[in-house]
This record gives C-alpha cells, structure tokens and sequence, in this order.
C-alpha cells in the first residue's frame, strides 16, 4: 500500500469510532508534578498549569515529558496515559485530568476505550482459532453463516476470512450501511446518531442486512475499512467456539494475560476507574454501543495493554506470529497482518502498530519485536488529529530511547 492510501487508512479509521519550551517544573515524590511552561516569542492559547506524574529524574523521563508537552498542551486535550516497555522493564506516565474541570491526574489503572486496536483482539482471537482447526484463513466466510449468502461473492470469488482483518472484503463501513450519515455530517451530533442506531441494532438485523450487501469487486483486491468485516468474525468466532465474544476475550487473552482490567462490557468496568471521553470542543461523547465491542468497544489501562503488547513481542509464539502474519500489502513498504498495521522502517526494524479512534477516546500503540519495545497511549479526547499525535509522541519516544544507557 502506498503512503497515500496508508494516510487514508489513518483518516478513516478516526472515523471509526469516529514545539513548546519547558521553563520549570517542580517533582514532587508524594504526587502529582504541577508543569509550568511559556512559549516563547509565540501567541498560542495554552493550559498555564498541566498536571502530571513525571519524576523528570532519568533520561526516559526527559524524553517522554519533551515528546508529550506539545501534544498536552493543547487546551482541547484532556488526560493521557502512556506505558512504554523496554530491556524487561516498564514505565507509566500520566498527564492531564480524568475529567475536565476537575484535578484528577490518570494512572495506569485508569480505563479508556481503546477503539480499533479492539480489532487487534479479534484478530489474535482469529489466530488462536486457526491454531485450535476451528478455521483457516482461506475459508469462505459462508462456511460459518446460517442461510444462504450468494451476495458474498464477486465473479465466484468468495469473501474469505483473511479478508475480514485486513479491510479488503468488500462490506460497508457500518451495518446498516448508510452512508448519507457521513455526508456533511455535523461531528457534534454524529455520535449520538450512530450510537442510537447500533445501541438499537441486534445480531439479527445484522445478518438481515448482509443479504442486502453488493460487492463491486472480487473480494481480497479493494481496501475498504470495514468496522461490519470484524463485527461479522465476532459472530463467526463465536459460533465456532460457542462462547460469547466477551468470554473468549477472557478465556484466551485477558485472564492468561492478567488483564483485570481489560473487557469488553461496559457494565463490567470499575466506575471508580473509567473515565469519560470527550471531543475536541469539550463534550461529553456516548461510549461506543456493544454491538460494536469486537471492532472498537474494548475497554483497558496502560498497565493492562503493555501485558498485550509483551505478548505480542514473542513472535515464537504460534498464535502471535499468525497475527503478524500479512494478509495484505507488502512488509517493506506497508501490509495489513490480522488487524494489525505493519512495516519495515527505514532503520530495517519490524514496525508493528494499530491506533484507535472512537467519539470521545484516542489511541495508540507500536512494538518493535526485535529490539523489545512496546509504546501505548490512551488519551480521553477525539478530534481529527489526535492519532497522529499520540504516534507521534511514540515516534520520538522510540527514536530516543536507543541513546538511553
């Protein structure tokens, strides 16, 4: 895939769900570190105070709190969570507050939606299947769906499950598929739009509604991001094994993993821990329905998604290398594995990432399994740049942490 098109990808996959000067700053052992800074020589409206858990004590601290400070910054933020594993060793950092208008610094116990790297889930879910012979990759979708489908296929080209995780089967961005909602869309409103239309949508209407899919093309060619392609592998994933998505992501990754804090049901989550998300003018946005867990509706902390990321280094293990395995593009310039984005940067380094996007939350992570690290970053605001943003901050966190002895 070309830049553009991998720039695109980014763009859309927002949808899914949807350099200052530090002057001083005072450590604190007992809390929160209070961060003062001025921009000097510019006019820009900032945050006077940015509270944060930053000792600013080793070089990793310097770096993290150089990449961040512009991003944070920004009155539109609100709170960042970033946990950054290196060497066998793990850092947490926190910025911002939980909850606008109020003083109260994240930790790495605070739970975020996490968006499309949900995806990443179902996809290392799909591997575990492949791995137990429930499914292969190259299995015609139909295999697993009561009724007949004859729409699945393109010239007797079917949909296969390969195509689910990596955006190129065909299905519309949403079921229903109503692409008049992102047409001139108000973003303010949008949300409750969507979210009032899936929170009200069952399994049923949904199978209902992929009779009514036209394919335009053979399946496996066209990129076309598809939040209905890893809703439609929940349902076959669970069929499969008879378990509800909710306890396949207990039984396969969040409890081996010791994830407490990690699921997919809102109703699970500690109050005392979630917090709210907002857009980029300070609104209160809606949670992402459950009908859409499996595409973005998964719920962790940093302390949680660097235990995933940790697995995700050990591409000796079957199930994580199956992963990784591409299902499209090519690696040396960009390839699409089971949900996952990956790379070979210009420093001949596998590059593993996904972001996420929903109404009210950001997010990020990257591992680089040769070297052993693994970045995430979970923010509770959504606006049109804040993925790049938080891959950013990963960007420069990664590309110093080589010098740190």
């Amino acid at each position: 895939m070309c830049k553009k098109q991998l720039k695109a990808f980014y763009a859309i996959s927002l949808l899914a769900f949807g350099a200052p000067y530090l002057c001083s700053g005072q450590t604190n052992t007992k809390g929160p570190v209070n961060i003062h800074h001025s921009f000097a020589g510019q006019t820009q409206t900032i945050k006077p105070i940015i509270q944060s858990d930053n000792k600013l004590k080793s070089q990793i601290d310097t770096i993290v709190q150089k990449a961040t400070i512009p991003f944070i910054s920004d009155t539109s933020k609100v709170g960042l969570s970033i946990g950054i594993y290196k060497n066998g060793e793990v850092h947490y950092y926190n910025y911002g507050t939980t909850q606008k208008g109020k003083q109260s610094l994240p930790t790495n116990k605070t739970v975020y939606e996490i968006g499309s790297i949900s995806k990443t889930f179902t996809g290392t879910l799909l591997a575990q299947a492949v791995k137990d012979k429930k499914v292969k990759l190259d299995d015609d979708i139909r295999k697993y769906l009561d009724g007949n489908y004859p729409n699945l296929e393109y010239q007797g080209k079917p949909i296969k499950l390969s195509h689910l995780v990596s955006h190129i089967s065909g299905l519309p961005f949403f079921l229903p598929d109503n692409p008049d909602l992102f047409k001139k869309p108000n973003f303010d409103t949008l949300p409750f739009t969507i979210s009032k239309i899936q929170q009200n949508y069952s399994k049923q209407k949904f199978f209902d509604d992929l009779h009514t899919v036209q394919l335009d093309t053979i399946p496996g060619y066209k990129f076309h991001y598809s939040n209905a392609g890893a809703q439609l592998l929940k349902f076959i994933l669970e069929k499969v094994y008879k378990m509800p998505y909710d306890k396949l992501l207990s039984e396969y990754i969040t409890k081996p993993l010791k994830m407490q804090n990690t699921n997919s049901l809102y109703t699970k989550n500690d109050a005392t821990l979630l917090v709210k998300g907002y857009n980029d003018k300070g609104k209160l946005m809606p949670y992402n329905p459950q009908i859409l867990d499996a595409a973005g509706g998964i719920f962790s902390t940093t302390s949680d998604m660097l235990q995933y990321l940790k697995f995700h280094l050990d591409e000796n293990n079957e199930v994580v290398a199956l992963s990784h395995k591409v299902t499209m593009g090519e690696i040396n310039d960009y390839a699409i594995g089971l949900n996952w984005q990956e790379q070979i940067t210009s420093k001949k380094q596998k590059k593993i990432w996904q972001s996420g996007g929903t109404f009210g939350f950001s997010s990020y992570c990257v591992i680089y399994p040769e070297s052993k690290v693994g970045i995430v970053l979970l923010t509770n605001e959504s606006d049109p740049g804040s993925q790049h943003g938080l891959e950013g901050i990963a960007e420069e966190i990664v590309a110093q942490l080589n010098n740190v002895k």
